[in-house]
C-alpha cells in the first residue's frame, strides 16, 4: 500500500507522519510511506490544505492531523479492498 503525507514540513506535517510511522507499526501491514513537500506536487493531488494523508491515491484527510489509531483503520479498510 502506498501512503503519502502532503506538507511543505510545518510542525503538524511532522506530527501527521509520525502518527502514520505508528500506524504502520500498529497494523503490521506492509507500506511505502513517502513524504511529498513540494507545493506543486501538493497541487497536483488536488489538495488545498496540508497536512494532508492519501492512501491508495484515495484523499483521507486534509487540513488536520489524524490519529494513529484512525490512520490503522484506513490502513485495514484498503488491505481489505485489496483482498489482503
Amino acid at each position: 500500500m502506498k501512503i503519502k503525507v502532503l506538507g511543505t514540513g510545518c510542525a503538524k506535517c511532522k506530527k501527521l507522519y509520525e502518527e502514520v510511522d505508528k500506524a504502520v507499526k500498529m497494523t503490521g501491514l506492509p507500506a511505502e510511506v513517502e513524504k511529498v513537500e513540494k507545493i506543486e506536487e501538493i497541487m497536483k493531488a488536488g489538495v488545498m490544505m496540508t497536512p494532508a494523508l492519501i492512501i491508495d491515491g484515495e484523499v483521507k484527510a486534509a487540513g488536520r492531523v489524524a490519529s494513529a489509531a484512525e490512520i490503522s483503520s484506513w490502513m485495514t479498510a484498503a488491505a481489505k479492498e485489496k483482498g489482503h
